[in-house]
């Protein structure tokens, strides 16, 4: 299945006329009066921190503390997860590594009742395997995943852009897993993208692919996979506004390590829900921290949610 950069533009063209996201499924609603957050706590050296209480965490809106209604520290709670990997040109040498590694996380991360899906991105979006526990299918959609571009003057396999035009669509590939497919999802979302995070096609902006993912409760972790460390800014901004991790992975060696952290963040997390005491229907961002009581350990979480806009 092919997933059309002009979509992009529909997407564009709802955001101008105002009508994106006003009921947009999977956004969080008020009037359901809860507001889910995952976090993954961790102590001054860096060690995810298990076995905390309700009572360990404080959750301020807008600055203001709000009483903790749901919490759970359980570790198997089914995860819906994204696998998105870069296939420009930037990433010519280190692609088959990344599938190498891609398959054993799989196999490692999913349980029962688990979901994952896997999309490639260049200078288009590839839907390569919808939403399955199947991971023989998943393999195989991961093998798929092929450069789209010449890269120093090879012709790497895979059909050129026919336009003559391209760039690397990070930004329309983030949007579109977020939006299109994990939406309508339920319970812990995730998506984890193999990318040098340097965009040159995208028709949205990272503040719209970060939207996106914050709107459906999606949790972006980005494996950074560049000899030149890529563009830390830009997966560090897209990772701290949705809960995520951001790793440096500079070589192939380096892979297996990155996916372990990211399978250990996503098994060690726990669930806080709240009822807002704004009970606004406007619109607006509302910022959202968490903290745990001893101040020796740091809380990655999501920094915020919309509210909705009736």
């Amino acid at each position: 299945m092919r997933i059309r950069a002009i979509l992009c533009y529909l997407c564009v063209a709802s955001l101008a006329g105002g009508l994106a996201f006003a009921a947009a499924p999977g956004q969080i609603r008020v009037q359901v009066n809860l507001v889910n957050l995952f976090a993954t706590v961790r102590d001054k050296h860096k060690a995810i921190v298990t076995g905390l209480k309700q009572d360990d965490f404080q959750v301020y809106e807008d600055g203001q503390l709000q009483e903790i209604t749901n919490f759970s520290a359980e570790s198997d709670l089914p995860i819906t997860l994204g696998i998105l990997i870069d296939t420009s040109g930037s990433e010519y040498y280190m692609l088959s590594g990344e599938k190498e590694a891609g398959s054993r996380f799989l196999a490692r991360v999913l349980r029962k009742g688990d979901l994952a899906m896997i999309m490639s991105f260049d200078t288009d979006v590839d839907l390569l395997a919808d939403f399955t526990d199947d991971r023989a299918m998943l393999n195989r959609a991961i093998n798929r995943a092929q450069v789209n571009v010449p890269v120093g003057g090879i012709i790497a396999q895979g059909p050129l852009p026919s336009s003559g035009t391209g760039g690397t669509n990070f930004y329309d590939a983030v949007y579109l897993a977020a939006h299109d497919k994990l939406s309508d999802e339920a319970g812990r979302k995730a998506i984890v993208v193999l990318t040098d995070a340097e965009d040159t096609g995208s028709k949205l902006r990272l503040e719209d692919a970060i939207e996106a993912a914050q709107r459906t409760d999606t949790v972006v972790h980005i494996l950074l996979v560049a000899a030149d460390g890529g563009d830390q800014t830009v997966a560090k901004r897209l990772t701290d506004e949705t809960g995520g991790r951001m790793i440096v992975v500079r070589s192939e060696k380096n892979l297996e390590a990155a996916f372990d952290q990211i399978s250990e963040e996503l098994r060690s997390q726990y669930t806080i829900g709240y009822s807002p005491t704004n009970k606004k229907h406007d619109g607006s961002y509302r910022k959202v921290k968490v903290e745990t009581k001893d101040k020796e350990y740091s809380v990655l979480t999501r920094r915020g949610y919309y509210a909705p806009n009736d």
